[in-house]
């Protein structure tokens, strides 16, 4: 039990000394050449792949379509992912510069693939006329100074290749319900971990619902050429391989002004789904300092949980459990209460405290199911 305990120690200190690199990370600025003055906006191509968001796509399309830049300076590109309810027909009532794509007129339904979206995603991004390519999903509410948080990072920096931008849950059908807190939190916390990792040089990490990168390093990359075969990754996959070709030219949008909204998923089931797919790629990631850190949180969780199995029999584990969640709690806490303000979330830092126990369990469960699992998304399931 000493030994065992010790490595307990060993780990723990660890994280809490993670944490507090991620806590320094957050603040600590990046770094960028200055650019000349540009002579006009950035032209950005919008491209949202899509399947059965009929009830969305509407409230997404006009967000965007209403943002406070010209319209002369960007475009819509949405590939419709075979839908199956009215998403293809709505969005193409819309008006503006908005394109409306069949991913069924450039490939059969029946291809065994599991990266539809990223080859919705190609599809797109071959028809995009803009120097930018900006990504986001079809159930975001895109805030009206959006582009221009992206033109002015973009004007202010030269060497810019590729940018993560904020994304912020908000409640499904406006239920804050114990889901919700626990999904808004987590989700959190991995956008302050993003934020830090990025400028910590500690693996860069984005997502999908509000990213951008030149199409002239897509193109110098390869695309989604060899991270293709998985369903997830399109985002940072993607800025991984741009990062080796343009090792300075990665950032974090930090700007509330370009924070997109999506709403939380409805029910446990499709949470797990969503985070299973999200794990799934964990293995694949080019840069060895993120398996790492993933391999260390996720180990770390686990000794936890083996440790509090030892407590029930075990009063020194019990002693060493609390001194461990202790010190894991007010790690934590140091590191999201910042964000908390950045995301204007600090009426649910209660949350991080009680559900604790619950998201030990679930980063042991998905880590596991992403690796030797399989999961269902948008009507499809993916192994």
């Amino acid at each position: 039990m000493t030994v065992y305990l010790w490595f307990s120690y060993i780990l723990t200190a660890a994280y809490v000394l993670l944490m507090v690199a991620y806590s320094y990370g957050y603040f600590k600025p990046k770094p960028h050449a200055h650019a000349p003055k540009a002579k006009e906006q950035p032209f950005f191509s919008i491209i949202i792949p899509a399947r059965n968001e009929a009830a969305n796509i509407e409230q997404c399309l006009s967000s965007i379509l209403n943002n406070h830049y010209p319209g002369d300076r960007f475009e819509i590109i949405l590939i419709d992912d075979f839908s199956e309810d009215t998403t293809y027909a709505i969005a193409s009532k819309l008006s503006g510069n908005l394109q409306v794509i069949r991913l069924s007129d450039y490939i059969n339904k029946e291809e065994r693939l599991n990266a539809f979206k990223k080859k919705a995603l190609e599809i797109g991004i071959s028809k995009a006329k803009g120097t930018y390519i900006i990504t986001t999903d079809a159930d975001c509410i895109i805030p009206p100074n959006w582009l221009q948080a992206y033109a002015d990072k973009l004007n202010a920096s030269g060497n810019l290749q590729c940018l993560a931008g904020p994304v912020n849950f908000i409640p499904c059908n406006n239920k804050k319900n114990w889901l919700y807190y626990f999904q808004s939190i987590d989700f959190m916390t991995m956008q302050g971990i993003t934020i830090a990792s990025n400028r910590l040089g500690l693996g860069n990490m984005s997502n999908g619902a509000n990213f951008l990168f030149s199409k002239e390093a897509f193109e110098t990359v390869g695309g989604y050429k060899g991270i293709d075969q998985k369903a997830s990754g399109d985002d940072m996959m993607l800025m991984q391989k741009i990062q080796q070709q343009y090792p300075d030219g990665i950032d974090f949008l930090f700007n509330k002004n370009a924070i997109v909204a999506t709403p939380v998923q409805p029910d446990w089931s499709a949470f797990l789904n969503q985070r299973i797919r999200w794990a799934s790629k964990a293995d694949s990631y080019p840069q060895v300092k993120l398996t790492l850190v993933l391999l260390l949180v996720y180990l770390f969780n686990l000794n936890f949980l083996l440790l509090g199995i030892s407590a029930c029999c075990n009063a020194i584990a019990l002693k060493s459990l609390l001194y461990i969640f202790l010190s894991k709690l007010i790690a934590e806490l140091a590191f999201v209460m910042p964000l908390s303000i950045f995301f204007n979330k600090r009426n649910e830092l209660f949350y991080l405290i009680i559900l604790q126990p619950l998201h030990i369990l679930y980063i042991i469960a998905a880590g596991f199911l992403g690796k030797f699992g399989t999961y269902n998304w948008k009507g499809r399931s993916v192994h």
